[in-house]
C-alpha cells in the first residue's frame, strides 16, 4: 500500500511539474499569429495609409518580444494577442486612410488643373516674346497634360504617389508663372541723363 501511495504521489508531482513546464514555454503560436497579422497589414498598405495604427501595433509587438526575452511568458502571450489585434486594426484602417489620401490627391489635381489654365492664358498674352522659351514651353505643356492624365488615372490604385506627382506638377507651374511674369513685365527704362543745361551751369 505504501508503494502504491508513493507511486501515486510521484505521478501527481510529475503531472504538476509537467503542467508547470507547459506554462513556462514561450507563446510561439501567439507570436506566429501576431507576425502573420503584421505581414497582412503591411501587404494591405498600412505603412502608407494607417501609419499611426501600424506604429502602435509594432510597439505592442516589441513589448511582447521583450517579455519573451525576460521569460515572462504569460504576459508575453497576452501581449502577442494584443499586438495581433492592433495589426488587424491597422489593416482595417487602410481603406479609410487610402480614401482620405485619394480625396486630397483629387483636390490637389483639380487645383493644379485650374492653375495651369491660368499659366496657359498668361503664355498666350506674351506669345510673341516667347521666342527663346517656345520649345521649352511646348515640351512642358505636353508633359503637364500627360502627367495630369496619368495622375488622375492612378488615384484609385496609388493615391500617395499621385500626391508626390502633384508636388512635381506644382513646381512646373511655379516655374512658368515666374518666367511669364518676367516676360510680361515692361522693359526697364534706360537711366535718365542729367539735364544738359544744368551740366553747363
Amino acid at each position: 500500500m505504501r508503494r502504491f501511495n508513493y507511486a501515486v504521489s510521484l505521478v501527481m508531482v510529475l503531472a504538476l511539474a509537467w503542467v508547470f513546464v507547459g506554462c513556462a514555454k514561450p507563446p510561439e503560436a501567439e507570436q506566429k499569429a501576431a507576425q502573420a497579422a503584421m505581414e497582412a497589414a503591411m501587404t494591405a498598405g498600412a505603412d502608407k495609409y494607417a501609419a499611426a495604427d501600424l506604429d502602435a501595433a509594432k510597439k505592442a509587438m516589441e513589448a511582447a518580444d521583450a517579455q519573451v526575452k525576460d521569460k515572462k511568458y504569460k504576459e508575453a502571450k497576452q501581449a502577442y494577442v494584443d499586438a495581433k489585434a492592433a495589426f488587424e486594426k491597422a489593416a482595417g484602417a487602410v481603406e479609410a486612410g487610402k480614401k482620405a489620401v485619394a480625396d486630397e490627391a483629387t483636390a490637389a489635381l483639380a487645383a493644379l488643373e485650374e492653375s495651369w489654365k491660368g499659366v496657359e492664358a498668361a503664355a498666350k498674352q506674351v506669345e510673341k516674346k516667347m521666342k527663346e522659351q517656345k520649345d521649352a514651353w511646348s515640351a512642358d505643356a505636353k508633359t503637364f497634360g500627360e502627367s495630369l492624365k496619368a495622375a488622375k488615372d492612378a488615384i484609385a490604385a496609388d493615391p500617395i504617389n499621385v500626391k508626390a506627382k502633384a508636388a512635381e506638377l506644382k513646381g512646373m507651374i511655379e516655374k512658368w508663372e515666374t518666367s511669364l511674369k518676367e516676360l510680361a513685365a515692361p522693359p526697364a527704362k534706360a537711366p535718365v541723363k542729367a539735364d544738359a543745361k544744368k551740366v553747363k551751369s
